[in-house]
């Protein structure tokens, strides 16, 4: 009999890994950064984690909000490494916490989005952000979901930095109260619903 719980075990252990989701919010520590473009990732979270009265814990690697939905964990993480080493802080809560690759969702911004524009996918290449080309590194693959939100690239040439780091405009921070409403659906979306219905219902809105 002891072989038949060992089974068991191994089956719980596995049911419940499945009901956990690690939600990687993208972005830099300091206060210089909170209102920036490039820090679009710790936004969307600090705004579902509000909404849902849940409070970020600082922790190893990063501050980390733990949301519970209809039977589903979901960790909210915000590197702390700065962005070109935030796959440290992904491993790092993905071993800690037993997460396969598939229950991970980064979110991050996009200078070749519209300002607003979402895109949800299953894998993909770094398009040369380099916290995603940091978390390829570490986890070997470019198959982990991904949640893109547009940024725009309306900057003058060699003001790309500037303008990643740069505060939203005046429209843009109007015009961000819907859209965060819309990114916090979608990660519920995914813990509940799945990938490919989450990406079936809000690409392109």
């Amino acid at each position: 009999m002891k072989w038949l719980k060992r089974i068991f075990k191994t089956n719980d252990t596995n049911i419940d890994s499945m009901k956990k989701f690690l939600i990687i919010g993208l972005g830099n520590i300091g206060s210089e950064y909170v209102n920036t473009r490039h820090n679009i990732g710790f936004k969307i979270l600090d705004f579902l984690t509000s909404k849902e009265n849940c409070n970020f814990q600082s922790v190893k690697l990063g501050d980390v909000a733990e949301l519970k939905i209809k039977g589903r964990t979901l960790f909210l993480l915000k590197p702390n490494t700065y962005m070109n080493l935030s796959g440290k802080a992904v491993k790092y809560w993905m071993e800690k916490e037993n997460i396969p690759k598939e229950n991970i969702l980064v979110i991050t911004d996009d200078l070749n989005l519209g300002f607003g524009t979402i895109r949800i996918k299953s894998k993909g290449s770094d398009g040369g952000h380099n916290g995603l080309k940091n978390i390829q590194l570490l986890l070997n693959t470019t198959e982990y979901p991904r949640f893109r939100f547009g940024i725009s690239d309306t900057f003058k040439k060699g003001q790309q930095v500037n303008y990643v780091l740069g505060e939203w405009s005046e429209e843009e921070k109007e015009k961000l109260k819907e859209r965060l409403e819309i990114a916090s659906e979608i990660i519920k979306s995914f813990a509940l619903a799945g990938l490919n219905n989450t990406m079936n219902s809000f690409n392109g809105k």
